[in-house]
């Protein structure tokens, strides 16, 4: 029920292994942008079209913006040895060339956003509490534009991307940097992403900025904001970020810097349950580190995607481990069955009860409706429910209770016209649910209308019925709980299904 966020990359961008990914329970796939051309992107992302045709599994596309990411500028193939105890200077000279005492990077205001005293960390892209590549500067000096650190910890800085993270500082650059916007519009738009992952997220006016310039980008007008918290400003600003934001990507590499280690599980649990409570998707990140050079995580690892589950994400994020780890499939199986197991003991009863007693009463109508069709599945003991939209709204209040069973959501397409041309909305809709806990949707016949009662609609829950045995959901004998409409009415039924 739990989806997985794969990010494609250098291991995991040829046809057979994205159809592995597919098949092993990948149901989003992420783009990074922090490196790679769009020209290389694009060749990925046409294999997974390719994959997707191959494996018949529905797949959404994530694009991950830069922003304001603060980079180690090397040119060199060679590895460059930090020593403990040793000095090197940070500079916005990016000229010069990178070596043990001098590192230069991609801002130059570094000087100024600083003070003696202050934490710098540098590490591989994704940091890691891996200590031998990443490492821990202090500040002890500011000469003009440079910055004179003091190394805390011996390291190899071996590959080429580093990132440059300043504990509790704020970089004065823009959330949706020139090059962000370049390659939305260009790549984003051709491919008409599904959702926008926008990266160090600080306040709510960073979504609304990223909204506005999505809805100048025709059909990205659809695409669905995730705001990635990954910094102490972003916390401040949680609930309005997430009151506008369309879900949430709870970035723990960067957290686990910018808070001390042992608050990040508290802030995890605290965003979660806001994320749960308001009904919008909530993601995790950083989960099992340790697979991207082994086969099995750590026990930690394990538990720690399970408490991920508990805590009630919707999905987990693979970053570094799909991206460039040596066992991309083997991880999506290896967390897909974790997750399973978690859900088994989820208290599902629980959950409905605090999602009740948080939405109140009186209730809006659908709410109302989609509540009631979870109570009577779980009363009935259905196998699953059956829900007909065409926003995909009502499937998505219907997941947000977390009902043990399934929730197929079968998107209606509507028709519509700008007065320049008739386009079927729909796919968005579907794809779009492929980010939510227990909410599996499939796009309907056009011919099929959302609310009627006769034959077509007929044949549009026998293609959901069918769809659900064919995965082992539905049998003989069991019970379904349908929700749908019928004219203005929102009706909720509870099927029987013969032989």
């Amino acid at each position: 029920m739990t989806k997985i966020v794969g990010t494609l990359g250098p291991r995991s961008r040829s046809v057979e292994i994205i159809s592995g990914c597919l098949n092993a329970g990948m149901s989003v796939a992420r783009f990074d942008f922090s490196w790679g051309d769009t020209a290389y992107h694009q060749e990925t992302l046409e294999n997974l079209k390719i994959a997707i045709k191959s494996t018949k599994k529905l797949c959404a596309v994530m694009l991950d913006t830069i922003g304001p990411e603060l980079l180690v500028v090397t040119k060199t193939e060679h590895p460059i040895s930090l020593l403990a105890d040793e000095s090197v200077v940070l500079t916005p000279d990016q000229d010069k060339e990178a070596t043990s005492n001098l590192l230069p990077i991609n801002f130059s205001g570094l000087s100024k956003a600083v003070k003696k005293g202050d934490t710098i960390f540098i590490g591989q892209y994704l940091f890691t509490g891996n200590e031998t590549t990443s490492v821990m500067l202090e500040v002890t000096d500011v000469d003009g534009e440079d910055v004179v650190c003091q190394i805390k910890n011996s390291a190899i800085l071996a590959r080429q991307l580093y990132t440059l993270h300043v504990s509790q500082i704020r970089i004065d650059l823009p959330t949706l940097t020139d090059k962000d916007k370049e390659v939305i519009s260009t790549w984003g738009a051709r491919n008409n992403i599904d959702f926008l992952s926008l990266s160090h997220t600080r306040g709510a006016e960073d979504v609304r900025h990223a909204r506005d310039f999505l809805s100048q980008l025709g059909d990205l007008g659809q695409t669905q904001i995730f705001a990635k918290i990954e910094n102490t400003e972003g916390l401040t600003h949680f609930d309005e970020i997430l009151h506008e934001a369309d879900g949430i990507i709870l970035a723990r590499g960067n957290l686990g810097v910018d808070l001390p280690p042992e608050k990040v599980f508290l802030f995890q649990k605290a965003a979660l349950y806001k994320c749960n409570m308001a009904g919008k998707p909530a993601v995790v990140t950083r989960v099992v580190d340790s697979m991207t050079d082994n086969l099995r995580p750590t026990r930690a690892e394990a538990t720690d995607v399970a408490n991920a589950v508990l805590d009630g994400s919707d999905a987990i994020l693979l970053g570094a481990e799909t991206l460039r780890g040596l066992y991309p499939v083997e991880t999506i199986s290896i967390v897909g069955k974790i997750c399973a197991e978690a859900e088994k003991v989820f208290n599902h009863n629980l959950f409905f009860k605090k999602v009740i007693n948080y939405v109140g009463e009186p209730m809006s109508h659908l709410e109302s409706i989609t509540s009631s069709a979870v109570r009577s599945a779980i009363k009935v003991k259905a196998s699953a429910i059956i829900c007909f939209t065409s926003s995909g709204r009502a499937a998505r209040l219907i997941a947000k209770y977390r009902p043990t069973m399934p929730v197929l959501s079968v998107v209606i397409p509507q028709l519509k016209t700008n007065q320049l041309r008739w386009t079927f909305t729909g796919a968005f809709e579907a794809r779009q649910s492929l980010i939510i806990r227990g909410l599996f949707p499939m796009l309907a016949d056009p011919r099929h209308a959302a609310e009627t009662t006769n034959a077509t609609s007929e044949s549009a829950l026998k293609v959901a019925l069918d769809y659900g045995k064919a995965h082992g959901v539905i049998k003989s004998h069991d019970r379904v709980v349908i929700c749908q409409k019928v004219g203005d009415s929102a009706v909720v039924k509870i099927m029987e299904l013969e032989d």
